[in-house]
């Protein structure tokens, strides 16, 4: 809370004269924080930085494997990194022997499990401002598509969009991100609560620029200027693929063959627009990754070998630009290398 520089009593000061300007300024502005609501002012402490960065995200790990560096290289730049987490990821598969009790199918405590984990992920990458979307447990992981847990009432995939989206847009009203960062139409690779993240994000978005939607009740309307979608692009993985079955045994990639006419997972090359390089950052990645340890086994054979390839793995993380004006910084391929370039 603000305060005013300590000084003679009041009286005082009004036999002397006026107020000086600069204290006046001080008490007006102490006036306003006192009367703020929490809510309020939260913002006030989000629009401290100049440059704001809101993901959104559907399970707690997806943000560290796709965004890891990218956060904390923003975190340590100054950028309000707020993190929007859908669900708990409850249906996730447990790696860790000694905590298979806590799966779905078990005791279902998986997804209290997993918000420490995610704290601890956000601790390393620096992130202070993380949250689930509607509080903690309001949608349930659905699990991957055509499972019956796809059909629970509490499910990501059964929410109501327009419902999902209002809780989103207080988020995006409160801290006023002018970059937002989630996933394709198809999640990336399908998963149910990953297209339903995107459809959501892109909801909100729109809602939350429209004066005639009205939540919070008070809060002003707040234009994003850029959205991304996380992209893999093709050649990328491609070249990354071969160079990994040429490092060792790879028969966990399994289904990824890196000369196949079609690979999953990936993005045209001509559609990814962005490609942010955080290779200072990948040791607090690979640290976040160490705290997802129920989904994420960092000691397994596809770090041992991804590891032989060096930061380049880690350290670059690629986008591509749906909405707003691309900025000039480009990198030799023609591709954004900072997500807030133009805004300035």
């Amino acid at each position: 809370m603000t305060t005013s520089p300590a000084g003679p009593p009041a009286d005082e000061r009004e036999a002397a004269g006026a107020m000086p300007p600069e204290e006046a300024v001080l008490q007006q502005a102490e006036s306003v924080l006192e009367q703020a609501s929490p809510d309020e002012e939260s913002q006030m402490e989000a629009l401290d930085s100049d440059r704001r960065l809101l993901l959104v995200h559907a399970h707690p790990d997806d943000e560290t494997i796709g965004n890891g560096a990218t956060m904390a290289r923003y975190v340590a730049e100054g950028v309000r990194v707020t993190l929007v987490t859908c669900t708990l990821g409850e249906e996730g598969e447990v790696l860790v022997p000694d905590l298979a009790h806590l799966a779905a199918d078990q005791e279902d405590q998986l997804g209290q499990h997993r918000i420490g984990e995610l704290a601890t992920a956000m601790e390393a990458l620096g992130v202070k401002d993380h949250r689930f979307l509607g509080g903690p447990g309001r949608y349930r992981d659905s699990g991957m598509m055509g499972l019956p847990t796809n059909d629970r009432p509490d499910a990501f995939w059964q929410a109501d969009v327009d419902e999902a989206a209002g809780l989103l847009v207080e988020v995006i009203r409160e801290v006023r991100p002018q970059v937002l960062v989630t996933y394709d139409e198809n999640g990336g690779y399908g998963h149910p609560d990953h297209i339903q993240a995107h459809r959501v994000a892109m909801r909100a978005v729109e809602l939350a620029g429209d004066p005639g939607f009205r939540r919070p009740a008070r809060s002003e309307p707040w234009q994003v200027a850029k959205i991304y979608w996380n992209a893999v692009p093709e050649s990328w993985m491609r070249n990354g693929l071969r160079r990994l079955r040429e490092a060792g045994d790879v028969t966990f990639f399994e289904g990824l063959d890196p000369d196949a006419d079609e690979i999953p997972l990936v993005t045209p090359d001509d559609q990814v627009t962005a490609a942010v390089v955080a290779q200072d950052h990948v040791d607090a990645k690979m640290a976040a990754m160490r705290a997802h340890a129920t989904q994420i086994t960092v000691d397994g054979p596809f770090f041992a070998l991804s590891n032989n390839l060096g930061n380049e793995v880690w350290g670059v993380e690629f986008y591509r630009l749906v909405h707003g004006t691309p900025g000039t910084e480009r990198d030799v391929d023609g591709r954004e290398t900072d997500l807030f370039s133009g805004l300035d």
